[in-house]
This record gives structure tokens, C-alpha cells and sequence, in this order.
């Protein structure tokens, strides 16, 4: 069964209009679905029904959804004033108006969801579903553990203290050392802001994960499709 969504969300989606007039064109009868006036703001419809406004059949946008190995130097937009190459350069045969969830720093390489899906994309960024995601940070110098434990307790940045984190480590060398860190937080530039607050700065840094998401089969610039499965997954997780 294919899932259904509020008419309004829909109509403003294939650009009908906004969703507060396109609510107005329902309460006015000038919306049909499948041949019939609608005028209850709360109907539902899928992919299936037809939709006509004032006499014109829509066309609904196919809802696509991408998993993508998003290269450093690569702006997370769709756009750019300064004309540097984003995400969606990536996506030349992709005819939906796909934009990425969140974002990564211009220096920062890993997985990053695409989408069309705008209430997906909400929610996978709103703080209170604490959708995890893990990093693989190279910073200069080694950390004690006390410095460690305040990442994990949860430390002071931007005048507010981060949740507690789960840090793990991966390898030590004389001038630096990686670590593997999981923040279900999405603040500007936080994992950076992290590890400077205890005097070791990031040098590189890679998003690994993204809830139960990873980057096997991907090598930077690559993309694909995620399956119904993942789909589905994605929405019980944002469900918890």
C-alpha cells in the first residue's frame, strides 16, 4: 500500500502553490481528486489519485530518496553564489529537485542523505529524534582520558553543554591520533567545536554513519538509491 499524504502537502509540493493557498483553493471547491470536489482540508492521497486544480490534472513529484559519499571540498546545497561545486552536481540525471538533509563543512567528507521528501528531511534533522551519527576525526595531538571523558560526559560550546557522546579509539601516532566519535546532535561545525574545546583541533574529518546507514560499496563522489527497506527503517527510526 502506497503511503498517503495530506492533499494540501501535496498540491504545494508540485507547485500548485503554497500550502496555506492551496488549502484555500480546496475550501473553495476547486480541487477534485479522482473526479470528485474535495473541500475537507484533512483528505489524504497517494501517487494513485488524480488531482485536478481548477480543471488541470497535477503531476505529483516522485518522492526519490540517495545515500551519497560527499567528497571535502563540496558545498551541501544546492547552489552556490561563489559557483564551488555541490551536492546536487553530482545528481546530473536526477530530474526531482533533490536537496541534501543537513549538512557537512565544505572540509568534511562522508555520508550524506538526498532527498525530495522535505517532511522526511525535518524530521531526520529535528534534535529530539537523536538519529545518531558517527565521525572518524584525525586531530592533532593525543588526548588524555580525562579530556576524553569530558567529551563523553558532555562539554561546554557555544555557551551550552553538548549530550554526552560515545568516543572510541582508532590509532595513536607521535603528532596525532584518530578517534571514532557518535553525537546524536547536529550543531553547526560541533564535532570540530568538540575536540578544539580541549585543545585538540580536527585536521580531517569523515561521517561514517548516519543512524543505521553506512558507506560500504561507496568510494567519494559516488551515490545510490536507498531501498524500500532503508526507506521504511528510516521512518521507524524518527518514529522512536
Amino acid at each position: 500500500m502506497k503511503a498517503k499524504e495530506r492533499l494540501q502537502k501535496v498540491m504545494a509540493e508540485a507547485g500548485v502553490a503554497s500550502r496555506r493557498a492551496s488549502e484555500k483553493l480546496i475550501l473553495a471547491g476547486k480541487v477534485k481528486v479522482n473526479g470528485e470536489i474535495i473541500r475537507e482540508l484533512g483528505t489524504k492521497v497517494s501517487n494513485d489519485d488524480a488531482i485536478q486544480v481548477e480543471g488541470k490534472l497535477i503531476e505529483q513529484e516522485k518522492k526519490d530518496y540517495y545515500l551519497f559519499y560527499k567528497p571535502r571540498g563540496v558545498i551541501s546545497a544546492v547552489t552556490d553564489n561563489h559557483h564551488r561545486k555541490v551536492v546536487v552536481d553530482y545528481f546530473p540525471e536526477v530530474t526531482e529537485r533533490i536537496y541534501p538533509i543537513g549538512r557537512l563543512d565544505y572540509d568534511t567528507s562522508g555520508i550524506l542523505l538526498v532527498t525530495n521528501d522535505g517532511e522526511l528531511a525535518n524530521q531526520m534533522m529535528h534534535p529530539r529524534f537523536k538519529v545518531a551519527k558517527t565521525y572518524l576525526a584525525k586531530v592533532k595531538g593525543i588526548p588524555t582520558k580525562e579530556q576524553l571523558q569530558q567529551l563523553e560526559k558532555g562539554i561546554m560550546i557555544d555557551g551550552r553543554k553538548t549530550a554526552p557522546a560515545r568516543i572510541k579509539k582508532i590509532a595513536i601516532k607521535k603528532d596525532n591520533s584518530l578517534w571514532q566519535l557518535t553525537i546524536h546532535e547536529g550543531r553547526n561545525h560541533q564535532v570540530k567545536k568538540m575536540f578544539a574545546a580541549i585543545g585538540h583541533p580536527v585536521n580531517k574529518l569523515r561521517r561514517e554513519r548516519y543512524g543505521f546507514l553506512d558507506l560500504t560499496g561507496l568510494v567519494s563522489g559516488q551515490y545510490r538509491r536507498l531501498t524500500g527497506n532503508e526507506i521504511e527503517r528510516l521512518r521507524n527510526l524518527i518514529k522512536k
